[in-house]
Parts: C-alpha cells; structure tokens; sequence
C-alpha cells in the first residue's frame, strides 16, 4: 500500500494515493488511503526529534543516580546543589495553546533581531542566581557569571551543566580549579541527556507559561517583563519537584 511512499514522506496522504493508483492502475482517493491506514494501525500523531546519536543509557542512569544522591545531601543541608544553563529569549514567540472564543484565533506578533541570554543557577528549591545580556554569549561571559556566583557561596556547592563548547573550552576550564578553592564543583551531564538539567524545565515555564502576551509588544517590554519573571522566581513563581 505504497509502503514506499509512505516510509518517505508519512505526511502525503495524496502521494501515497496517486502511488498506489498508478501501482493498480486505477484511481484511489485520499479518503481510501485514511481508511487503509487506520486498518493498519497507523494515527495521525506528532513526530518527536531526537539527538543525531544515541545516548548512553548507562551513562544517563549513573548519572540519575548520582544527581539523586546530591539532592539528598542538599536537602539535608550538606551542600547546596544548582543546574547551570543558557536560554535566549527575542520576540519571536514561543506560541502557547490558550482559551479562545470559537471562531476566533489570537495572533501574537512576531519579529527578528535583538535577543536577550540569561545564564541561570537554578536550585530545586526554586533558587534562581540569572544573569541577562544582550547579544552572543562566549566562554568569557559564562567564566564571568561563575566567578560572581562563587561570591556569594555559602557552603560547599555542585553546579550541574552540560558539555557545550562554552563549557568546556581552555578559557573556561581554566578557571576550574580556581573556583573549587572557593566550595564550587562542576557535575558534567553525560552528552544527550537534557532532560537531566532541571533547569530546562524552568525555561519552559518561563517561555511557554509565565511570560505575559504583553512581553512581545516590543524589545523593551520583552525586557521589562523577561526581568520581572526572573525577580520573582521563587515567590510568585515555582516549579514543584516530586
């Protein structure tokens, strides 16, 4: 049933129709084709990306483990525990689903250009140390940003982060050890395991949930309500871990 089509292009329901009408040498609709691959057991559903290679289910297990392991020792007051990570935020809108009257769609603006990174220090406690520039960001930014976190340590502390270059370049790694004078040690994440970083969910909440429609008004008003968000993390806004 123009499997081949199908493996190719799972979205055309007319190719794959207009395949297998010219493989029978008779006209089969669209409608048909539906039918057939409900019979089949196929649905209609969204594909999912996936790293261009497979991680290390190992690796992300021992991991799992050990992030566990420091949570427990955080939350009996051991050490303090926070996920390190980037987001961009620009007026490009991330589109959230939203109650609308039938018949009507709301329409968000939409515009390119400027763009503002936070750097975050997030604690499952709902402790949030940001940091917003405007413009790219380098190693140099980022060693900055955890030079002024190490000043306000107040016991030994594990930043988990990832394995992008700016996390791992001489500039960077330089400044390691200098850091681990002062209480701070970095926890690695095994490469394709995001879902590890805690603080990718509080980049969501933010983009998808707790920006104001009114943020994408301007570039100003983007910056006006991205830092009021980012102030009151931890009050008005947190995220529960269970």
């Amino acid at each position: 049933m123009g499997k081949k089509k199908l493996e190719t292009d799972p979205r055309s329901i007319k190719g794959i129709a207009q395949e297998l009408s010219e493989e029978k040498g008779e006209e089969i609709g669209p409608s048909v084709i539906r039918r057939l691959l409900q019979g089949a057991r196929y649905v209609w559903k969204r594909m999912r990306k996936v790293p261009a290679q497979e991680r290390d289910e190992e690796a992300f297990l021992n991991c799992q483990w050990e992030l566990e392991v420091l949570q427990q020792k955080a939350d009996e007051g051991k050490l303090d525990l926070y996920y390190f990570d980037e987001a961009g935020f620009s007026l490009t809108p991330c589109v959230p689903y939203g109650w609308q009257p039938v018949g009507q769609t709301w329409c968000l603006p939409a515009a390119c250009g400027r763009q503002l990174n936070v750097l975050g220090f997030y604690s499952q406690d709902n402790r949030l140390d940001s940091y917003v520039f405007e413009g790219s960001i380098d190693s140099h930014v980022v060693a900055g940003c955890f030079d002024l976190f190490c000043e306000r340590l107040q016991k030994p502390t594990v930043v988990v982060l990832d394995n992008a270059s700016i996390h791992t370049s001489d500039d960077f790694e330089e400044r390691i050890e200098a850091w681990a004078r002062r209480g701070l040690t970095l926890k690695y994440l095994p490469p394709y395991c995001p879902e590890l970083n805690l603080i990718e969910i509080l980049w969501r909440k933010i983009k998808y949930e707790w920006l104001p429609l009114a943020a994408y008004a301007s570039f100003r008003a983007l910056a006006f309500e991205l830092e009021t968000v980012l102030r009151l993390v931890g009050s008005k806004y947190q995220i529960t871990f269970v």
